[in-house]
């Protein structure tokens, strides 16, 4: 019964413990597939954050990653194969797979209601 209510404040614990696990497998991996996970995730927090409630699809997609870099090390690949030329590219495909509501998705609303809200005000 505690849980629940730590829950509500909180957020799932469930969800905090899978993340920890990812930071810990991230933090495992050798370099220079370290430093290239890190990188991402960085880019994937600022640009590509899930919101809305959808924190289950931000830890899967996390897990996912994680597979992913785990592998890469398994079979010796190098991090320019697995992220090709445009590293950027790479980062807005891999989370485009993971549907969504974007934190880049609600200011694009925010600002078009603005406009709106203004254009109505002023009548043209």
């Amino acid at each position: 019964m505690a849980a629940k209510w730590i829950e509500v404040l909180t957020g799932s614990l469930e969800q905090k413990k899978q993340y920890r696990q990812y930071k810990a497998r991230i933090a495992a991996l050798p370099e220079p597939y370290r430093t290239a996970a890190s990188a991402f995730e960085r880019y994937f927090m600022y640009n590509g954050g899930i919101t809305d409630g959808d924190s289950d699809l931000m830890i899967t997609m996390l897990g996912d990653f994680a597979d992913l870099w785990e592998r890469a090390v398994a079979d010796g690949t190098p991090v320019a194969e697995i992220v090709g030329a445009d590293p950027v590219a790479f980062a807005e495909d891999f989370s485009a797979a993971y549907e969504g509501k974007r934190w880049i998705d609600k200011e694009r609303n925010r600002l078009t209601k603005t406009i709106e809200d203004l254009e109505g005000k002023n009548g043209r």
